[in-house]
């Protein structure tokens, strides 16, 4: 196994043998998230902040519970009730945070490279939960997780990223993952959200949907991130829809065993017919149970632990 790292700030600089110890450790915890007792000491002592100065209560309590599993005391830390309101600077609030013992910081921040510039002089761990446009690496890491436990590997499947890929971390964070781990990906949405220069990270990039999702083994749904446009990209949801939306027609197209994601949360009749959402191969609900034991491991291997031989099954 193979894992020394104090901060998680993104995929790049991850390798797949990282990766997949993550998956790995990620997975002894998901089975002892079935056992009666569903706690294990290993961050015993250790106090995690949730520092969420971007608002985002799914991640955000996926977090906390997966910190309260390990048996770490938890500080969450929102900027709406906070001196970052009152002018405060990031690093000075980190600082104060730290004044206080926090073993681990967890940050999501709107400004892409927040997580890098406080690990830069933190003492603590350092997790990225989204910054910016840049990467959301647990997220990716719960969505391979999920793919693997479905298929079996991820090398070699046909995934298709379809959606708002130019705004998106997950897109950028998934991309990484995906192709360290070898699988084949395809882009696709509008050509304002879907630029050419993702041809350089090694995807295939294509303006037709149902060429995307002819031969995908997983299809995983981005939804418009509108708050970080600057402008309108598109003209309509409703002409995004008739061009890129996953309908029931466009569904019945494609292949028996596909796997239906979506990070959430779902804009349904825009990006992902209700029916299809809600459908046996979707394994939407799958990623939040597994987000759970991907962020319990992210915890663990960034305090010390070394990989799934340490957890007591």
């Amino acid at each position: 196994m193979s894992w020394n790292r104090k901060h998680l700030l993104d995929i790049e600089s991850l390798s797949p043998a990282e990766i997949v110890t993550v998956l790995d450790t990620a997975r002894a915890f998901k089975a002892v998230g079935e056992r009666a007792i569903k706690k294990v000491p290993a961050l015993r002592g250790k106090t995690v902040v949730n520092l969420f100065i971007e608002p985002s209560t799914r991640t955000r309590i996926s977090f906390e519970l997966a910190a309260l599993r390990l048996t770490a005391d938890v500080i969450n830390f929102t900027a709406e009730a906070s001196s970052l309101k009152k002018g405060e600077s990031l690093k000075d609030t980190a600082r104060n945070l730290e004044a206080l013992n926090a073993d681990i910081i967890i940050i999501r921040h709107s400004a892409t490279g927040a997580p890098h510039f406080l690990s830069r002089f933190l003492r603590g761990s350092v997790i990225n939960a989204g910054d910016g446009a840049h990467e959301h690496p647990t997220q990716a890491l719960l969505d391979t997780f999920t793919i693997r436990e479905h298929k079996g590997k991820v090398e070699g499947l046909n995934v298709t990223i379809l959606g708002d890929i130019l705004y998106s971390r997950v897109a950028r964070s998934n991309i990484q993952a995906l192709l360290k781990l070898g699988a084949r990906v395809t882009l696709c949405g509008p050509s304002t959200l879907v630029p050419r220069v993702f041809e350089e990270m090694g995807c295939r990039v294509t303006y037709d949907v149902d060429a995307a999702i002819a031969d995908a083994d997983v299809i995983n749904l981005l939804r418009i991130q509108h708050e970080r446009q600057r402008k309108t990209m598109f003209p309509s949801i409703g002409e995004y829809t008739s061009l890129f939306g996953l309908s029931k027609a466009r569904f019945a197209r494609t292949r028996p065993d596909v796997l239906i994601m979506h990070p959430g949360p779902i804009n349904r009749g825009v990006e992902i017919n209700s029916e299809v959402a809600d459908c046996d191969r979707s394994v939407v609900l799958e990623q939040v149970t597994n987000g759970l034991a991907v962020r319990m491991a992210v915890l663990f291997l960034v305090n010390g632990g070394k990989g799934p031989q340490e957890i007591a099954q």
